[in-house]
Formats: structure tokens, C-alpha cells, sequence
């Protein structure tokens, strides 16, 4: 039980930042419907589990001796990024609203969702490298027995602090009027279009 705990508590230090996820899954809430945003959240933590296991097992040191992997993530991860806060950017409040009559729409943004959860999660090469040297270190450090123990318990903090973060949003996203949200859409883009300026230039520096 204790290691559980020591991968619970480790896990909600490595999610609770303001990150990429984080505004993305704050977005959505605002943006959709519970069900919708729900569904966000799930996917996010699916990707959010599979990096955790990725840099448990150091996926992080392969990206620091194939340099060549790290430049195309670099590359990739960095215009996707801008593209979505681009997006966040031109988007409006009362564009974003889903009518029963649109469910068509619905579904196919879903593979969008899924792209862009993929993306704010898996194509930032230094939430690799820092993860690997965070949670890798554990590895090293647990008894081999324990060590499924510790990522139940750092999966268990990603369920928690996403889908306890969509629903206290998205109880509470009736309070925001339009305007408010389209400020929100337009920080959020900001602050998402910096993220892959910095993958761009950290690019740039690597060439």
C-alpha cells in the first residue's frame, strides 16, 4: 500500500502543473458538454498513462542518444502545437456548442481530440526527458516486485486529477458568460502557441 501511495503522491506532483494537458482538458470542459469533455478526459489520460509507463521503462534516454528522433518530435510536436493554439485562437464560444442535431460533428471531432490529446501529451521531448529522470529514477530505486505497484498509483492520480478537473470545470462553466470564455480561448491559445514556439526554436538549436 505504501508504494501505491508513493505513486499516487508522485503522480499528482507530475500532473498538477499548468502544462499543455492541463489546458486542453480545461478547454474542453469550458467548450462541451460533460459527456463530451468526459470523453476528453479519458483520452488524455490514456495518453497520460502510456507516457508515465514510457518514462518509467526510459523512453527518455533513447531521445538523448538518437538525435535525429528527438529533432522530428522537436519538429512535429512544435508546428501541431502552434496549429492548436492557433485554432483556440479563432475559435468562439457560441461556435463551439454541439446540438443534438450535430452529432455527426461530434463524432468525427473525436478523431481530432484523440490527435490532439497524442499530441500536447507525447510531443514534448522535454516532458519525456524530465519524466524519464523522474519517474525512471523510481524504477531504479523500487524493489522489481513493487514497481506495478507504484505506476497503479501514478495512474490512479492521472484519473483523478483530469476527470476531477473536467467535472469542478464543467460544473462551473455556466457562470462564464461568452465573453469570458472567448478571453479564456484566447489565453489559452496564447500560452499553447508559446509551448510550440519553444519546440520550434529548441529545433532550431538543435540543427
Amino acid at each position: 500500500m505504501g508504494y501505491f501511495l508513493q505513486g499516487l503522491t508522485m503522480g499528482l506532483a507530475y500532473v498538477a502543473p499548468i502544462g499543455l494537458q492541463n489546458l486542453f482538458v480545461i478547454n474542453s470542459a469550458l467548450a462541451h458538454a460533460r459527456r463530451r469533455a468526459l470523453i476528453t478526459a479519458l483520452i488524455v489520460i490514456f495518453f497520460d498513462v502510456t507516457l508515465a509507463l514510457a518514462c518509467f521503462f526510459g523512453i527518455g534516454a533513447l531521445m538523448e542518444r538518437f538525435q535525429l528522433l528527438n529533432m522530428m518530435i522537436l519538429l512535429a510536436g512544435g508546428i501541431i502545437v502552434v496549429l492548436i493554439g492557433i485554432s483556440l485562437l479563432k475559435s468562439r464560444p457560441e461556435d463551439q456548442a454541439v446540438s443534438n442535431a450535430e452529432t455527426s460533428i461530434a463524432k468525427t471531432s473525436i478523431k481530432k481530440t484523440i490527435c490532439s490529446a497524442c499530441v500536447v501529451t507525447w510531443f514534448n521531448p522535454q516532458a519525456l526527458i524530465d519524466g524519464t529522470m523522474m519517474l525512471g529514477a523510481f524504477h531504479a530505486a523500487l524493489p522489481a516486485s513493487k514497481g506495478a505497484l507504484f505506476m497503479i498509483g501514478v495512474a490512479s492520480a492521472s484519473c483523478l486529477w483530469f476527470a476531477g478537473l473536467t467535472l469542478i470545470i464543467s460544473i462551473s462553466s455556466r457562470r462564464f458568460s461568452p465573453k469570458l470564455l472567448r478571453i479564456i480561448n484566447i489565453v489559452c491559445g496564447i500560452i499553447i502557441i508559446f509551448y510550440g514556439i519553444r519546440l520550434l526554436f529548441s529545433f532550431i538549436q538543435s540543427l
